[in-house]
């Protein structure tokens, strides 16, 4: 019987539809198999290694069973199957990039790369980044075909209306105090020479790159001042429909060939030389190099003085905190509606006070309806400084939702139901219609889905 067992497994292993039409299946357990859903097989062990890592997080498991855990991890294996037969392209080297930076985290948290497998119970690393890799892989590939699905759905004002009318009275949700936040931004002026410097050095490493055959990557982890890519070797992912940078970045990167490299080019981050590496339907992987200017103590200087002759103007109401964001503000994202910050989180203007950013509380907290804060000097991770002034243009007492006043809120909110149920229909559809094998012994599992095809 045992040696049954382990031909099953290893069947069920490495060519799990062979045994959709086996006999053997229905009537043996396999050692060490809770699932099999599509080409994925989802081990005992893949469970214990769920509790283990939830606990070496601080995540509290007490009120969890193994059967939600089983049923979570049946459901992103039915993603990344999905994600796989619908052809999504995923990068693998992003996947090991991410790797590298975790174990890099790990590392300089623990001491040691010893400390860290010691932590985490791993015999080698190779091993232990082989784990995580495939955790990742799987992870992407779930959240591609998550999006997937629900890329185009969209509410209109009358599905907003009747989701609004459809909750009960008292099941009406709360929200609570928010503010509406407006600021206007001095950058300091960049020098001519230096301007000239940072240009004439992007393009030496473009000539070094193309002409001698260094290195992208290296470049960017040597010189580029952008900390979220540098480690990276200057690496992201853009997708078409899905913008994550700003707009000449964007620009830039779609409008070069695989292995080309761009002329310097500014954003209001700096400026940039970027190169294509790989150009996969509506995504793109760019490499980029950032240098920022270096700013001078007369020109931080004479952008506080500049925002501290505009902050008296404002008292005095010589101008409007509007007018005054349109006319002289140096952040694009704000001078055209007044100076009032978008919340990234929701896509309107309110920020809920519990929920707000540390850093920008600090900044706002001692502030009166309509008084305007001194100068702030704020500088970007990339070594970026720049002036603000920042004003608490509105605030919404705690308040029960309501359709006029919070229209973008309960809109939010009805988008991210009919997603839901979108994304429910989609789920029960591919179970019906993909390979799910579930264990005898969890079969006594109450699943949210239908995993068991009752």
């Amino acid at each position: 019987m045992k040696s049954i067992n382990l031909f099953l497994f290893f069947t069920l292993l490495f060519n799990p539809l062979s045994a959709q039409n086996n006999s053997l299946n229905k009537r043996i357990k396999v050692d060490g198999v809770s699932a099999v859903i599509g080409d994925y097989v989802i081990l005992d062990s893949d469970i214990d290694k769920t509790l283990i890592e939830m606990k070496s997080q601080g995540i509290s498991t007490k009120d969890i069973t193994r059967c939600q855990l089983l049923g979570k991890l049946m459901e992103d294996k039915l993603y990344a199957h999905h994600a796989i037969q619908d052809s999504l392209e995923i990068s693998e080297e992003e996947i090991y990039n991410s790797v590298d930076q975790i174990i890099e985290n790990f590392t300089q948290e623990l001491g040691s790369i010893e400390k860290v497998l010691e932590f985490y119970n791993k015999e080698d690393e190779s091993t232990f980044r082989q784990e995580i890799f495939e955790i990742n892989k799987i992870q992407k590939l779930s959240s591609m075909m998550q999006a997937n699905i629900v890329e185009n759905i969209e509410v209109t004002p009358e599905e907003v209306r009747i989701f609004f009318e459809s909750i009960p009275k008292n099941e009406l949700p709360t929200f609570g105090t928010e503010l509406e936040i407006s600021q206007i931004v001095i950058e300091p002026e960049v020098s001519e020479e230096e301007k000239e410097r940072i240009i004439n050095q992007l393009k030496a490493f473009r000539e070094d790159i193309l002409e001698r055959g260094s290195s992208f990557a290296s470049k960017a982890i040597l010189y580029s001042q952008d900390p979220g890519s540098r480690s990276t070797g200057g690496k992201y992912t853009l997708h078409r429909k899905r913008p994550r940078m700003v707009k000449e970045f964007r620009d830039e990167a779609f409008s070069i060939e695989e292995g080309e490299i761009s002329q310097p080019f500014k954003t209001d981050f700096g400026w940039h030389i970027l190169m294509v590496d790989k150009i996969r339907g509506q995504e793109v992987d760019a490499r980029h190099i950032l240098l920022t200017p270096r700013i001078g103590s007369v020109q931080l200087k004479q952008a506080k003085a500049k925002l501290d002759t505009l902050r008296f103007r404002l008292i005095k109401n010589e101008i409007s905190f509007k007018d005054a964001a349109l006319m002289f503000s140096d952040e694009k994202e704000t001078k055209f509606n007044g100076g009032v910050l978008i919340n990234p989180q929701t896509g309107d203007t309110r920020f809920e006070l519990t929920n707000l950013d540390p850093v920008l509380y600090s900044q706002i907290r001692n502030l009166k309806d309509g008084e305007i804060s001194l100068p702030i000097i704020e500088e970007e991770r990339s070594g970026l400084k720049k002036y603000k002034i920042l004003k608490v243009s509105n605030r919404f007492d705690e308040h029960t939702a309501d359709y006029s006043k919070d229209f973008l809120r309960i809109k939010s909110l009805a988008l991210k139901e009919k997603q839901l149920k979108i994304i429910g229909e989609w789920m029960s559809d591919k179970i019906d219609n993909t390979y799910v094998s579930v264990n005898s012994d969890s079969r006594y599992c109450k699943f949210t889905n239908n995993w068991l095809k009752k």
